[in-house]
């Protein structure tokens, strides 16, 4: 294969002067391509193998071929200004497309461009037969522009760009792990986890630069799908646009649809829950306030989001649950957490919360922890650990010891949230050191030192080591902050102790890892008898949530799935 070269200035100031005279006999596209930098005033004759002028603003073509299977036989034709296509012309038209090659920058790629100053000598003919795919090709560059159809199963891998951009994110060898998650960020293993996804990962894309499309066009009258779904025979064109491989779809897409899980099961007389609640915002509490600073924009929404959280608990049947991101509202009649367990008890159970006093911390959002009455016994008064990075970034920690309801040894659940990756004001050490850890990756260590220090104080009483702490990390599980809490404080994962092979709880622009984690001290350790997640959010798109579809049941409740572990206490 011959990649094209880059510019030179001179190539630069030929590609974009203007032509004095008509190019002569046509060439073939591959030999252009072999050498597209240095071919100002060409002619091609070539059949429409795909039209995205009302999307990409022209049409791909491609002929018979150079005969040299390393040269892509596509290109992509822009009329320029004022120059019109034959009436008629779509795709399986011949013509004779002559104008200027250029090479575009297209954010982070670069793409060979045929302006076209004169489209002639149209006649209908046959449609450009794709070129079967039976697995992951050697080199796309080779395809580039080229009409393929891929007869392999594509693993669908990340849905998240689909309403912004028509974009999903498909696999030739299953689900994309965030290197992060498997390895430590910095080393050569991280840097061969990342290669590896960019090259068995592709781009399905909506032949369209618009933003917020609306209804995807190869979807059809078809919902989003979900991550784990399988592509069967996608077909269109191959182009590299925005740093990224991808096939520019002009017909819709067949899936075979992955079973959504059945709630976990572990074994133990003691459930531990914990998850994210993606902003559960109550207005006033009084049926008014909306919309809120956070969470749903409407009464009629934060109903639906609030039925889709009550459906995740009942599901788990946990015995105790930490969350995440609820209101930062009191502990009153009118607050977002008395409205969950209220919710909660409507068919008789006897759900309780955790009572901080005020907060924890002075955050927009806090963490909370909510119990069966009839199944535990809350064990003296919660602890919080307020200053540092807890409050102004990280949110306050919660601590509360517990026992089963007519004995048992007693266990401590602390519930944590730490700063996410966001870049917003990062400077310093807490900038994005390009390492794979994001923002704020020195303020999340640093939480969790300060955590572990707080809680061999004993802030709850002597006595209490079986703890668990758990919840959004917002760190993947070979990053510093969870790694340095296992290899240097002595804490476990819970999910590596009851040998979960590979779990996940989150999914970010089509790779999935845990942002999610239960830690155990060395004295809960020897009591865990299972752990598990329920994959109800992550897999899920977007629009299966309140705000959307609405999909009834637990589904897409959060963009986080919840954890599960089982004790024997």
């Amino acid at each position: 294969m011959h990649a094209p070269r880059i510019p030179t200035a001179l190539s630069l100031l030929l590609a974009f002067t203007p032509a004095t005279a008509l190019a002569g006999p046509a060439t073939a596209i591959g030999q252009l391509r072999a050498g597209a930098a240095e071919a100002a005033e060409v002619a091609v004759t070539a059949t429409v193998s795909a039209d995205f002028r009302e999307g990409l603003g022209g049409v791909f073509v491609q002929d018979g071929g150079d005969g040299d299977p390393g040269t892509p036989d596509g290109l992509f034709v822009r009329p320029t200004e004022g120059v019109q296509f034959p009436e008629g012309v779509a795709a399986g038209h011949e013509c004779r497309f002559q104008g200027r090659l250029v090479e575009e920058k297209r954010s982070g790629s670069r793409a060979t461009v045929l302006l076209a100053e004169r489209v002639d000598r149209c006649r209908a003919g046959q449609p450009v037969a794709a070129l079967t795919l039976d697995a992951l090709p050697q080199d796309w560059a080779a395809l580039d522009g080229m009409r393929v159809r891929i007869e392999a199963p594509l693993f669908v891998a990340g849905t998240d760009a689909l309403p912004r951009y028509g974009e999903l994110a498909v696999s030739f060898d299953g689900r994309l792990w965030q290197p992060s998650e498997l390895a430590r960020p910095g080393t050569p293993e991280h840097a061969e986890l990342a290669a590896r996804n960019a090259r068995v990962r592709l781009l399905l894309d909506d032949g369209s630069q618009a933003r917020d499309p609306g209804q995807v066009a190869y979807l059809g009258d078809s919902a989003a799908p979900r991550v784990g779904d399988v592509v069967l025979g996608a077909e269109g064109v191959v182009e590299q646009r925005h740093g990224s491989w991808r096939l520019q779809l002009d017909r819709p897409l067949r899936f075979e649809a992955a079973q959504r899980p059945a709630p976990p099961q572990v074994p133990g007389n003691v459930r531990v829950a914990a998850f994210n609640l993606e902003n559960l915002f109550n207005g006033n509490g009084r049926g008014g306030g909306f919309p809120t600073p956070r969470g749903a924009k409407t009464e009629q929404a934060f109903e639906a989001q609030l039925a889709k959280l009550v459906a995740t608990v009942h599901g788990l049947d946990p015995d105790v649950a930490a969350l995440m991101e609820l209101e930062n509202d009191g502990y009153g009649e009118d607050s977002s957490i008395a409205r969950l367990v209220r919710e909660l008890n409507a068919g008789g159970a006897q759900w309780r919360f955790v009572d901080a006093g005020r907060g924890p911390g002075a955050d927009t959002i806090r963490v909370g922890i909510i119990y069966r009455a009839d199944r535990l016994v809350p064990r003296g008064a919660p602890a919080v650990l307020e200053g540092g990075p807890f409050g102004e970034r990280s949110r306050v920690p919660l601590a509360q010891a517990f026992r089963r309801k007519g004995g048992g040894k007693e266990f401590v659940v602390v519930a944590n949230h730490f700063k996410s990756k966001g870049c917003s004001e990062a400077t310093g050490d807490n900038a994005d050191r390009k390492d794979g850890q994001g923002c704020w990756n020195a303020l999340r260590l640093d939480s969790a030192q300060r955590l572990h220090a707080w809680l061999q104080s004993a802030p709850l009483g002597k006595g209490r080591e079986r703890v668990v702490i758990l919840g959004d990390f917002n760190a993947y599980a070979m990053e510093d902050p969870v790694r340095w809490l296992r290899e240097d404080a002595g804490w476990t994962d819970a999910f590596a102790a009851a040998g979960v092979e590979r779990p996940w709880s989150y999914v970010y622009q089509g790779l999935s890892g845990r942002l999610d984690h239960a830690l155990l001290s060395p004295a809960l350790l020897p009591h865990l008898r299972g752990a598990a997640e329920w994959h109800v959010n992550a897999d899920e798109p977007d629009d299966a949530g309140y705000a959307g579809r609405n999909v009834s049941g637990p589904w897409r409740s959060s963009d986080h799935d919840p954890l599960l572990l089982g004790f024997e206490l």
